[in-house]
Order: structure tokens, then sequence, then C-alpha cells
């Protein structure tokens, strides 16, 4: 039997109607939430705050410049190649329709919504990478062949397209990213591990719009002075909705005849706190992808003082370890082992966003020219500027009470001359 039926055969032993796969519940459009809504990777990317954390972190990931780098041989620094042909794919151009920002842009939303990323790797005719074509999560299944005895590959992908039969990927024609994982293969989705909570949000947002849309909360009570008949009260009460149910006839001056009263009633205290339920929502979301309220909109307990630490939080403890994972699963998927041995990395630039204002910029390259660190090139690529073409734009101060004590300008001790007394 070859490695497709197997594989086949190893599907539909563990996929059953009675016992479906999680891939084949989503597939289906999810099971109902306590809230009683379906809530799905595309459904809950229309939750507005879901949908702005992912762009968030998506559009960061996407913007900052990659490079493939070279270690240098002592260890003390690194080269820039901008000549390797994987700096043109993660720089530039991974496929023929997309740009690198599309490309990564596609690939992190994945991976917030999904827990896992895909595209396949391309091959020219002599082992270079020509392409990197992203493949739908939802479409793909993973195998571990070594856990199922059926084969020594360590991983292989079942793409499931639009239209026509499945095919598979080896392990070195995947460049599968993933979050967090409990069993090594695939990514948690962070929509399936909180779906209670994005589906109260679902709810919340159903209702609002339910509220708003037919006025559906009562503002008060007609009361007539007769025992109207149930075809009168039925009668009265659609004639009330259609010239008075809707945000666009609220306000409206109710004419009343007959000796009919109206007693308004206050709104319902569990309507009254729909906006705070939203909040909180929001505050949920924020916790989930780990994105600072305020870059939500929600201003509620944010000041001029902590937003800009907030920012710089947002770069160490959100985006860092997405672009870990990124470094390390693009080296070890695009790299071959003896170019990692070689010294070859790739890594992300977040220098541009660790910048503070400027008066906290100036001040720290000051110390650092002062103390040595910075010549006035470092400063001006710092600042994205162009290099000075005089010999000191690469100069260093050397404080004249911080020189090395090894260095060769100070004059060495005399030598005792010959007979002296020690």
């Amino acid at each position: 039997m070859g490695l497709t039926s197997r594989l086949m055969e190893q599907r539909s032993a563990t996929t059953t109607l009675k016992d479906p796969a999680k891939w084949l519940v989503d597939w289906f459009g999810g099971s109902t939430t306590s809230a009683g809504m379906q809530v799905t990777a595309d459904s809950a990317r229309r939750i507005t705050a879901v949908w702005a954390a992912i762009k968030i972190i998506s559009e960061s990931v996407a913007s900052l410049p990659c490079f493939v780098y070279k270690r240098r041989p002592d260890g003390k620094g690194k080269d820039r190649l901008p000549k390797n042909p994987l700096h043109s794919l993660l720089h530039d151009q991974p496929n023929p329709w997309q740009t690198s920002f599309e490309w990564r842009e596609m690939m992190q939303g994945h991976l917030c919504l999904r827990g896992n990323a895909y595209s396949e790797i391309l091959y020219d005719g002599r082992g270079g990478i020509r392409a990197l074509v992203p493949l739908h999560p939802d479409r793909l299944r993973v195998y571990d062949l070594t856990r199922e005895g059926i084969g020594e590959q360590p991983l292989v992908y079942e793409y499931l397209p639009s239209n026509g039969p499945s095919r598979f990927l080896f392990f070195d024609e995947v460049l599968h990213m993933k979050g967090m994982s409990d069993d090594g293969l695939v990514g948690l989705s962070p929509i399936g591990e909180f779906r209670e909570t994005l589906g109260l949000s679902l709810g919340t947002e159903a209702y609002a719009a339910r509220f708003f849309g037919n006025y559906a909360n009562p503002g008060g009570v007609l009361t007539h002075p007769k025992t109207l008949s149930k075809e009168a009260v039925t009668r009265l009460r659609d004639q009330w909705e259609q010239k008075h149910m809707g945000v666009e006839n609220a306000h409206k001056v109710a004419i009343l005849e007959e000796g009919l009263t109206w007693q308004a009633i206050g709104i319902n205290p569990k309507d009254s706190q729909l906006i705070d339920s939203r909040k909180f929502s929001v505050s949920e979301i924020a916790r989930i992808f780990r994105v600072p309220p305020h870059m939500l909109a929600d201003l509620d307990r944010a000041t001029f003082s902590n937003i800009e630490q907030q920012s710089i939080d947002f770069v160490k403890n959100t985006l860092r370890p997405w672009l870990v994972r990124w470094e390390q699963r693009l080296a070890l998927s695009l790299l071959t082992p003896k170019e990692r041995g070689d010294g070859l990395f790739i890594e992300f630039n977040v220098d541009g966003l660790l910048r503070g204002d400027i008066k906290s910029r100036y001040d720290a390259y000051a110390v650092g020219r002062q103390w040595g660190w910075l010549s006035p090139n470092d400063v001006r690529g710092l600042e994205n500027m162009n290099p000075r073409d005089d010999e000191d734009g690469d100069a260093y101060h050397e404080p004249m009470n911080m020189q090395s004590s090894n260095d060769p300008s100070e004059p060495a001790p005399a030598e005792p001359s010959p007979g002296a007394k020690p």
C-alpha cells in the first residue's frame, strides 16, 4: 500500500461522524457557545476589537525590515547579506503576486486567528528557493508518520483544495508557522480556546443591533380606560410599532386618542449595562491577544504619561515573541544546515519601534557619543540619515578618565637601573 493510501486510511480511522475531529467541526461552522452564537475564525474576525488586534499585530510584523545576516568569524558582529536570494523573498517579494508586506500580513493574520500559518516552498532546479506560496490553514492537515508507524518522514501535510483531490507535501516543502502547541504538531487556535468569550462578545453585539434596530426595549406602557378585544389590542400594537419602532422613529410626537395614556418605563438595568458589557469584551480581547487596550481605542485608563511606555511594552511583550517564532522557523525551514553552520540567520529590525520622543533620543545619543560607544555615523544611521563623508564620521570619543590601562600611548614604566635597590 502506498503512502497516500495509508494516510487516507489513517484519516478515515480517526475521524467519524459520531466523533468528528476538531478540524471537521470547524469546517462546518464550529460548535455553538453558551451565548447561542457559533464562533469560527471568520465570525470572530467581525468583532471590531478582534479585527483591530489582529490588524495591529499583523501590520506591525509585516512592516518591520527583515534581513538575512551572517555572523562574523570572531563572533563580535554581523554583516547583512542583501545579495542572498532569501533577502529578495523575505524583504521584497515572496511570490509573483504578493509583496513581502502582504505575505507577512496574511501569514501573521492566520497565526493570530487560527494558530497556524502555512506556505508551500517552491524550489528551483538548483536546490534554491524561488517562491513561498501561502496555503489556507483550514485546508491543511498534519500527520506525524513516525508516531503513526507509517514511515520515516517526520511530518507530512495533506492539502485539501476547494476543487480536486487532496495532495501531500513533505516536511521540507512547507513553511509552517505555529503558535503555542500542546502536541508539537499544530498550534492552538486562540479563537477555539476562547470560543465562549468571543461568543459572548458576538452575542452582545447582536443584542445591541436588535435593541437599537427595532427598539426591542419597551419605553413605556399604553393604557386604555376600557377593556379592548384581542383584535383591538393587536391592531393598536401594530399601529404603534409602525409609527414609533426603530431608531429612525425615535422621539417622534405621539398623538393619543380615546382616553389612551402613556406611562414611561425606565430602561431595564440589564440593558443599561450593555455598554459596560461591550467595554468588558474589549478588555478581554485585548488580554487574549496581549494588545494594550489603548491600541484598541479603549482609553479609559490611559494617560499621556503611560501610553509611550505601553507602546514599548507592546514591542517587548507582544511583538517580540512573535518575531522570535518567525526568525527561528524561517531559519529552520529556509536555511540549509550548512548555511546555519556557516553563521547565516534571519532577523527583524525593531529599532524603529523602540524609539522614544525626539528629546529622549537626542539625550541618549549624547550619552553614547560622550562615553564612546556611538559615532556620528552611528547616530545618523539610527535617525535614517546618510553618513558623513569625512573621516570623522566614524570616529569614537574616549573620555580621558576612561582610557584603557593597556593603551599603548601611555608611557611604559621606567626600568630600574642596574644595582638599584628595590
